[in-house]
């Protein structure tokens, strides 16, 4: 009986830790295979939201964006984050000059990494003029990644930028999972 119970336990903790991590297994898995590339006709792809979203071709990435979240406030972050990426209150709006500050944080916790940055999963895999899409009031705003960067947790410059053109910045945490630090892509408009 008491093998049982020690199989069906083990059992159980196999399960967990599948449903947590299937999702991300599935969008490296995508991603190796190459189901998102850089030549898949975007057109096809319709955005979540076209009042406020965001879709990342090359790495197969489709969310809401959530408006004017405040990034220093944990609680309110963690709840947007539920509901797609999350734009920092104070930086800019698309079709705005200055900088567009979009993050979607993973968790502190390995268990709920999928929870909270399974959007931004694979934002390492971005390189110099992969295109990123905006779309905010019905409008398709493009970009072209410029820059890639692993920072530390305290880099809060980012959210500002110092650009009189059009910028957008994106950030997660690094590695997925935890909150060691910072992974930053910069981006601009293509005009």
């Amino acid at each position: 009986m008491k093998y049982l119970l020690g199989i069906g336990l083990i059992l159980f903790a196999v399960l967990i830790l599948g449903g947590t991590y299937i999702p991300l297994l599935q969008q490296e898995i995508n991603y190796r295979l190459g189901k998102y590339s850089l030549t898949q006709d975007i057109k096809e792809t319709k955005p979540l939201d076209t009042d406020f979203g965001i879709i990342i071709p090359k790495i197969g990435a489709n969310s809401r964006v959530v408006k004017n979240v405040d990034p220093f406030n944990s609680q309110e972050y963690q709840v947007a984050l539920t509901k797609g990426v999350a734009h920092a209150r104070g930086s800019s709006l698309p079709g705005q000059p200055g900088n567009i500050f979009l993050f979607s944080h993973s968790s502190a916790d390995f268990l709920n990494a999928t929870k909270y940055n399974s959007i931004f999963y694979l934002l390492s895999k971005l390189e110099k003029d992969d295109i990123i899409k905006l779309y905010y009031a019905g409008k398709e705003l493009d970009y072209l990644v410029q820059d890639k960067k692993i920072v530390e947790p305290g880099a809060i410059e980012y959210l500002k930028g110092d650009s009189k053109d059009e910028t957008l910045t994106l950030m997660t945490c690094w590695p997925p999972g935890t909150a060691i630090k910072r992974l930053v892509i910069l981006a601009e408009e293509i005009r």
